[in-house]
């Protein structure tokens, strides 16, 4: 079995521990850790890739740039 967690550092609890444990009870495991870079994370996707691509060409070339007051928000 092969499970995937991404999460903050501030977030590793016992109760982390626990459901880690209770997941792979009574199996040897590997644990790798490595800092994430989320943008390398969300470019994976193709889906992703493609649509944060078109977001970075529109701020080049000022198209689909939405206005936004300080008032609004």
């Amino acid at each position: 079995m092969h499970i995937n967690y991404r999460l903050n550092a501030d977030e590793l609890d016992s109760n982390f521990l626990e459901s880690l444990k209770a997941a792979f009870q009574g199996k040897s495991i590997e644990i790798i850790v490595y800092e994430s870079d989320e943008t390398s994370f969300l470019l994976e996707h193709p889906t992703n890739r493609k649509k944060l691509l078109a977001a970075v060409e529109n701020i080049k070339n000022r198209n689909n740039l939405v206005e936004v007051s300080w008032d609004s928000i």
